[in-house]
């Protein structure tokens, strides 16, 4: 039996992740992890890189961030601490989806991620203070091929639940998409 069960989403390669809790009284435990188990994804995942981020206040927006095709990655995305609103955007242009969106509520101990592919940006908003995301990264960051989308973007239209605050200057910064962007051809 699976450690995971995966319940695809509205666009297609996203899913989410239902983690299978042991508990007694003890405590509990979930494996967040398995190569082999998340095949389902339709990619071998292999981890290159792990992240760990603590965002302090309550409607924070972080993102929306993505590589470009010269350096894809596929995200597993898990809230430890607190809530977030996780958003997933697919860029990638010849899917029926292309420039539509998704959002997950996180929650810490829900036993829940978002499994994100390839070709997607992805970002958050935080519903309670002092949330904590851990993340698993299928490639290493290259900065020099990342790109963002801005989060207020008309043609995606995120309706963030709550008023975006606290962006990074990077993350205010990203220009409104336009007839020239290309998504990420993967």
């Amino acid at each position: 039996m699976s450690e995971f069960l995966l319940k695809a989403l509205p666009l297609a390669g996203l899913f989410s992740v239902q983690h299978k809790r042991f508990e007694d009284d003890r405590g509990q435990f979930a494996r967040l992890f398995c190569e082999g188990s998340l095949s389902a994804f339709g990619e071998p995942f292999h981890i290159r890189q792990i992240n760990h981020s603590c965002t302090r206040l309550r409607g924070s927006v972080r993102g929306l961030h993505y590589q470009n095709s010269n350096a894809p990655e596929a995200k597993l995305v898990t809230c430890l601490r607190g809530e977030v609103w996780d958003v997933a955007v697919d860029l990638r242009p010849d899917s029926e989806t292309f420039l539509h969106w998704h959002a997950e509520h996180l929650k810490a101990g829900d036993g829940r991620s978002l499994l994100i592919p390839a070709g997607f940006a992805h970002g958050f908003q935080t519903l309670t203070d002092d949330a904590e995301l851990l993340y698993l990264h299928s490639a290493d960051y290259a900065p020099e091929h990342e790109g963002g989308l801005s989060v207020n973007d008309p043609r995606l239209a995120i309706a963030w639940p709550l008023p975006v605050n606290n962006l990074a200057v990077r993350d205010a910064s990203h220009s409104l998409l336009d007839e020239h962007f290309s998504g990420v051809r993967l």
